[in-house]
């Protein structure tokens, strides 16, 4: 096995990572991500499918508060304040960065153009290539990235585990595509991998957002957060037997696109004053409700006239290559796992409970997005905190108890990977269960059998869902994105006796395992 080492060792490379490896500048940084080529880097990270853009409140007659309060109402008041101050105060000037990192807005120069999406009361998101926003910030800072001389990329690696001196946090343990393992030491790790979209039937992510980070993580025994507030997008493009689904961008209800059932009837007259741009949680809800109901569920945007070359060209092609054509009918839409709010708890450095380890974009939590996101906040804390995170733990220097020789050096496994027909089987149960709405009794009885087969339970993807089972588990009220369908006091006494060992501390409640 080789070994070497680096000061600040960044896993992942979507726009969190990215932006942590430019901040970290001049220290050396070495950037490690899953895919080889830098068009596979893109397809790995959910960064290159966002289509719905990013906020900031630049536009006449908006401002930071307004933002602010949006942020918090979306988030159902569950949010860090500080966290979203700092985050909505920073917007502008992070929109000012990543033009000097060569992103081009619509309408630049001198007349950008602002959108508006569920959630917002004002047009304040901005767009790259109309629905292309991701991909165009992504390829602008992966090529900067190429070209920082500060940066070592490593790419077509595997990280399945942190290397430990004691508690702290001393560096990773990769693999490359062969195989061939590689252990790489530093004064820092940050964690930028994703989210958990991979882990359900139905997700706008990559299939391999499985929530690898957060099993290395609670193999380092790190506090996690929030774990219960998976964001659904109402609008996926619903075609059976795939995982991977393509999201229909909430622009185009802001620009007036409306939801129908297969009877022409509104979905969202009557359910929220904001109608058709509603919070996410709630518009997921009532199309998840719809399709249980079997009333169906459509986006219709062809009634309005649309430049869908100009403005959609990603939905337009994502359609027509389903032999669906969204200039001339309506589009069948379901709910898919989208975001994941909670993570690894962290502070706004990024600084997680266990010494050596950062946490940055959407593995992290912080508390910024509370129990809901709100639409177009996850490119901009990409940036902002990914900024923020970079510059700090290029700073870090192990605590002195972590260059004692009497703390030999151990690894923090994530766990093996489930095989596809077991992978398969968590998804449908995870988004059988953990879906827009929940039933407490159904939560136990899956955690119950994961908890029983030693592979599901000890695999990377299983421990992750038995922390998320466990958190979903204990909040026992519904808040944003966690939602009861229905919790009797029948459901409530079967809890006590079926609390499966997890090895993880989350935030308020400690959690044990196998």
């Amino acid at each position: 096995m080789k070994a070497s080492h680096a000061p600040l060792i960044i896993v992942g490379a979507g726009i969190a990572g990215l932006c942590a490896a430019l901040a970290a500048a001049p220290h050396p940084v070495r950037l490690l991500n899953r895919t080889r080529a830098l068009r596979g880097a893109a397809a790995d990270a959910a960064t290159a499918l966002a289509q719905g853009g990013i906020a900031a409140a630049l536009a006449a007659g908006d401002d930071v508060n307004a933002h602010v309060d949006d942020t918090v109402c979306a988030g159902a008041g569950h949010n860090d304040h500080a966290a979203v101050a700092y985050l909505c105060a920073q917007a502008p000037a992070a929109i000012g960065w990543l033009r000097d990192q060569g992103v081009v807005f619509d309408g630049d120069p001198g007349e950008t153009e602002f959108a508006r999406e569920g959630g917002h009361r004002c047009a304040r998101i901005l767009h790259c290539g109309g629905d292309a926003t991701g991909a165009r910030i992504l390829a602008a800072l992966q090529e900067r990235v190429q070209s920082a001389r500060h940066v070592q990329w490593h790419r077509g690696v595997d990280v399945d585990g942190l290397l430990m001196r004691g508690d702290v946090v001393a560096g990773v343990r990769m693999r490359n595509a062969v195989g061939q393992e590689h252990c790489l030491t530093g004064s820092a790790v940050v964690l930028a991998t994703g989210g958990i979209g991979g882990l359900f039937a139905a997700t706008t992510n990559p299939v391999s957002a499985q929530g690898r980070g957060l099993a290395l993580a609670l193999a380092a025994q790190a506090t996690l957060r929030d774990l219960e507030f998976v964001q659904f997008h109402p609008t996926a493009l619903d075609l059976p037997g795939r995982v991977q689904l393509p999201l229909l961008t909430e622009v185009l209800r802001g620009v007036g696109a409306v939801l129908r059932d297969r009877l022409g009837r509104p979905l969202m007259q009557g359910e929220h004053a904001m109608a058709d741009l509603a919070p996410r949680d709630v518009v997921a809800r009532v199309v998840w409700q719809a399709l249980r109901d079997g009333r169906g569920a459509f986006l219709h945007g062809e009634h309005l006239g649309l430049d869908w070359e100009r403005d959609f060209p990603t939905v337009l092609g994502q359609c027509l290559a389903h032999g669906l054509d969204p200039r001339s009918r309506a589009l069948p839409i379901q709910p898919a796992a989208h975001f994941h709010m909670g993570g690894i708890d962290v502070d706004l450095d990024g600084q997680s409970s266990v010494p050596g380890l950062y946490a940055v974009g959407e593995v992290a939590c912080n508390g910024v997005h509370g129990a809901n996101r709100l639409a177009s906040n996850s490119l901009l804390e990409g940036v902002v905190y990914g900024r923020r995170v970079g510059a700090q733990a290029a700073l870090a220097r192990p605590p002195l108890t972590a260059i004692s020789a009497r703390h030999t050096l151990w690894t923090a496994n994530a766990g093996a990977s489930l095989g596809d027909n077991r992978l398969n089987w968590l998804r449908r149960s995870l988004a059988d269960v953990l879906g827009p709405a929940r039933i407490h009794a159904r939560i136990i009885a899956t955690r119950k059998r994961i908890a029983a087969d030693p592979e599901l339970a000890h695999s990377c993807q299983g421990r992750v869902a038995l922390a998320m089972l466990n958190a979903a588990a204990s909040r026992r009220s519904s808040l944003g994105a966690h939602y009861w369908a229905h919790l009797s006091s029948d459901d409530r006494a079967d809890e006590a006796a079926s609390m499966p060992h997890v090895s993880a501390t989350v935030r308020n409640r400690s959690i044990t395992g196998p």
